[in-house]
């Protein structure tokens, strides 16, 4: 079993990783994909698309097996989220609901 090992901080990881997708990624991914996940190499720049992050990551890592992947959903700022916000939807198109 190949084990991986983490050669950037989380704040790093984080940082380069949000700065691919911004400027590279995103315009190429966004429609047709909100909801998936997107798996970056912030090392390469390369990236694939899945419906899970297992899914996303495993193509990558098939492609690139020492990558340093990040990951976000696609039209989301996160992964994961806490709520009752509508998967899937672009950010500022949730209507605010009051509760």
């Amino acid at each position: 079993m190949l084990i991986r090992q983490r050669r950037y901080s989380k704040e790093e990881l984080s940082q380069r990783g949000r700065e691919l997708y911004e400027t590279q990624v995103r315009q190429q991914v966004e429609v047709g994909n909100l909801g998936k996940i997107v798996a970056i190499d912030i090392e390469t720049g390369d990236f694939e698309v899945g419906e899970t992050v297992i899914a996303a990551t495993d193509r990558l890592y098939a492609r690139h097996p020492n990558a340093q992947p990040w990951g976000v959903r696609i039209g989301q700022r996160a992964v994961y989220h806490f709520g009752d916000e509508q998967p899937g939807q672009p950010r500022g198109d949730r209507p605010y609901q009051n509760r």
